[in-house]
């Protein structure tokens, strides 16, 4: 078994967060004996502490918190950690103020990068000082990776490895709720809609899905259009922006903003078509989870998308912020049974032999063991 400590900052219900919870509950099948340290807390604290068998909760107070490295220094130690492991910046450099100097034996460090760092600022100088002095960084696509390089102008020669994020197909698995039921539609209700929070930097782009919408509904009266996601402090606007648009469009009660969920299963188990309108993306775990759930998909044309849909053979594809695409592309879909099911099978499994939690547990494990 390889002792690895995995560092979280926060247990937020986000991406980074979500793959720890999968990498803890995977970890040990795959010969990773795993100890989680978190310094801040979240709606995923309590689920954590079920699933791991080793959780500790330190209290970070200070953006470099010497007592918090005091404490994960004695944490290694005791534990006999060979491999540490963050998520973000801010982790990384904890850890590697944790593990300076510890030489018996010395401590590998590792960082992942998830795509979703802010473009300027301390992040970047951090990550930038981190790099060389890591033992292995993470890319979770090669879209991030080339990002990295041709924009942050990131080092990435040397020590960077790609390992895309893995789901666990049992975390998906819908509990039986009804969202139909939920917000008042009928069985026969057609639900198309997309998952991903509400960002202040360009990231995800649900307006352009808003202005898709009402040539897709003059077609169907039947289609609802679901957003599960709340924003974040600061991207209020762009909520209020699709909320406005929808009522401009007289197309309001058909449009359904249903803030963050709990049960992104049971929202996937009544989707017909998962749309994804993204600006910028790392290797995104709602599209992965789409995927896995057998749900077809409409992907925007950036990098990191194509990848994920194999070069968009397993899905249908738009332009960045064409709104007129894209309701092509719905309208396609809709019309289209059998090409719906195919392309969903196709996905499904391409996802498992890539996206899944083994895949990726396969490929950290290995990871690990060429550093020790």
């Amino acid at each position: 078994m390889i002792k690895a400590l995995h560092l979280l900052d926060t247990l937020e219900r986000g991406g980074a967060e979500t793959i720890a919870l999968d990498v803890c509950r995977n970890a040990a099948r795959h010969g990773i004996e795993l100890t989680v340290v978190a310094t801040r807390g979240g709606p995923l604290e309590d689920d954590l502490r079920a699933a791991a068998s080793d959780f500790i909760r330190l209290h970070r107070r200070l953006p470099v918190d010497l007592g918090v490295v005091f404490e994960l220094r004695k944490i290694i130690k005791k534990k006999e950690i060979q491999v540490v492991h963050g998520y973000q910046p801010v982790e990384g450099l904890h850890l590697y103020l944790a593990t300076l100097g510890l030489k018996n034996p010395r401590v590998r460090r590792v960082l992942s990068f998830q795509g979703g760092m802010r473009p300027s600022g301390k992040n970047i100088r951090t990550a930038r000082f981190l790099i060389p002095r890591m033992d292995a960084n993470i890319a979770v696509s090669q879209g991030i990776l080339d990002h990295h390089r041709d924009i942050d102008k990131f080092d990435t020669k040397k020590n960077f490895h790609v390992i895309y994020n893995g789901t666990d197909p049992a975390r998906i698995r819908p509990g039986g709720h009804s969202l139909k039921k939920e917000i008042g539609l009928s069985e026969n209700t057609r639900l198309i809609g997309m998952v991903g929070n509400f960002y202040r930097d360009p990231r995800k782009d649900q307006l352009t899905i808003c202005r898709a919408l009402p040539k897709v509904f003059a077609e169907f009266d039947n289609v609802h259009c679901i957003f599960a996601g709340q924003p974040e402090p600061g991207a209020e606007f762009k909520l209020q922006e699709c909320i406005d648009l929808c009522r401009a469009e007289g197309i309001a009660e058909r449009v359904h903003f249903l803030g963050a969920r709990a049960d992104i299963p049971d929202v996937l188990a009544e989707l017909e078509i998962f749309v994804f309108s993204s600006l910028h993306e790392g290797l995104p775990l709602a599209v992965t989870e789409a995927m896995l759930a057998g749900v077809p998909l409409i992907v925007s044309d950036i990098g990191p998308l194509m990848e994920v849909s194999d070069g968009g053979n397993l899905a249908e594809v738009f332009p960045v912020g064409n709104a007129e695409v894209l309701a092509e592309r719905i309208l396609k879909l809709l019309k289209n049974d059998r090409l719906r099911k195919g392309m969903a099978l196709s996905a499904q499994e391409f996802a498992g032999e890539n996206f899944s939690i083994d895949a990726h547990l396969r490929q950290l494990k290995k990871l690990y063991g060429s550093l020790l």
